[in-house]
């Protein structure tokens, strides 16, 4: 389980986050929501040690993580994947070695500086390229592939880090509606298949609350709704969006795919 307890950030004097507490259970799938600049990407990154915490607490099935440093706070960041909105991916590599690369922290650092990646290293990550439908880019070069297979390459390599919770930060902004569709289904097959958690920054709340099962509203740094999406209604929507309630409460919510799974990580 994670736990966060009155976790707050300040950058130069103003308030990112502002002592939000919150549990999520393992094997959840939890939207984080509210308009741009409410906290969402900073909440995130101090799980993962991106962003150092001004106070509170961060605690995994009740190890502190806060307090990790060194070899501990690498394992929490490969055990805690990100995805970002960026894809943060090396354009002038291939998707293979792209994928491989989250493959860091369970290969000796001599074999991962001279890209000596075995067998069972490279079928892991076929593997997961393989269950999103994505194999065959396996030998192109990063830099040419669409946002949405970007995504996908991000995402699994995430997967192959074998986390036990995956925190996704905006990772369908900059993409078209079919894509959007096509990385979050992949997102919820990840939680459905291998009940890894997930935390997902979204500022679309139809998205949100077709594919969460949990939603927790920052307005300002502050955690002013933590619910079901159904619980979601007219009065919370106005105090995370203000002005922009309306439209956003009107937005049908999208049809799931979902597409059949996939057996990864039998090689391990």
């Amino acid at each position: 389980m994670l736990i966060i307890e009155g976790l707050t950030r300040h950058f130069s004097g103003r308030v990112a986050v502002d002592d939000v507490c919150m549990e999520v259970p393992r094997g959840a799938f939890v939207g984080v929501i509210g308009r741009s600049g409410a906290g969402k990407s900073t909440l995130l990154r101090m799980v993962n040690r991106l962003a150092e915490p001004s106070a509170g607490r961060i605690l995994w099935n009740g190890t502190d993580v806060t307090e990790m440093r060194g070899k501990a706070l690498r394992d929490w960041r490969s055990r805690c994947a990100m995805v970002f909105q960026g894809f943060n991916l090396s354009g002038r590599l291939d998707v293979l070695t792209n994928v491989l690369v989250g493959r860091l922290n369970k290969v000796p650092a001599h074999r991962s500086l001279l890209r000596l990646w075995s067998d069972a290293d490279r079928a892991i990550a076929l593997s997961a390229l393989e269950h999103f439908d994505i194999a065959e880019l396996a030998a192109q070069r990063a830099e040419h592939l669409s946002g949405g297979q970007q995504q996908r390459v991000a995402i699994a390599r995430a997967l192959v880090q074998e986390p036990e919770i995956i925190l996704a930060d905006e990772p369908i902004a900059s993409l078209d509606p079919r894509n959007t569709r096509v990385v979050m289904d992949a997102l919820a097959r990840i939680n459905r298949d291998y009940g890894i958690t997930i935390l997902c920054n979204l500022h679309s709340l139809d998205i949100a609350r077709t594919y969460c099962d949990r939603l927790v509203g920052l307005s300002a740094g502050r955690l002013v709704f933590d619910g079901t999406p159904d619980a979601l209604d007219a009065e919370a929507a106005r105090r995370l969006y203000g002005l922009e309630a309306a439209e956003v409460m009107e937005t049908a919510p999208l049809a799931l795919m979902g597409p059949a799974p996939s057996p990864f990580l039998a090689h391990t």
